[in-house]
């Protein structure tokens, strides 16, 4: 239950997403068969929380000085990293930014700049969790090339 848990704060964390909760799990000996659901539906979550954070807490937070010029850094950040993509290809260009997994490509990086541009939050979450869906393919079908790769190398060297 212990790595269920790890697992999830990981995939729900902004850097590490889907990218640290499937290898983890699958490094502590669990199936992707359990791990790609349970770690792409709570990365599902990131959008409609995201979208929360930015209409409650950032209001709350807004008038502050110190926050702002870390929500100005990030956002424009965010802003440069999805607005060509967004406006070359629309929400698919969301999905595709999400789908890619890499540092700072994922589900909060992908919402955040959809809400700077403006973006309807409806298309935003569909786009986003079709990224995450592809995003969490892409991941498990390394962990098990991996593995087997692994696997491999282990029986070849006689281990």
């Amino acid at each position: 239950m212990r790595d269920i848990l790890i697992a999830s704060l990981l995939t729900l964390l902004p850097i590490s997403e889907l990218r640290g909760g499937i290898p983890f799990l699958a490094a502590k000996g669990y199936s992707l068969v359990l791990a790609y659901p349970l770690c792409v539906g709570l990365n599902f979550l990131v959008a409609p929380l995201t979208y929360v954070f930015l209409t409650t807490v950032h209001k709350l937070f807004s008038h502050m000085k110190w926050y702002m010029k870390l929500f100005d850094a990030v956002v424009m950040k965010a802003r440069h990293k999805v607005e060509g993509q967004v406006e070359k290809y629309g929400y698919w260009g969301i999905l595709l930014f999400v789908a890619i997994p890499l540092p700072i490509t994922g589900a909060y990086t992908g919402t955040l700049g959809a809400w700077i541009l403006g973006l309807s939050k409806r298309k935003t979450m569909l786009a986003v969790a079709g990224g995450v869906v592809i995003s969490g393919l892409i991941v498990s079908a390394v962990v098990a090339l991996g593995i087997e790769a692994l696997d491999i190398f282990i029986k070849h060297i006689g281990a």
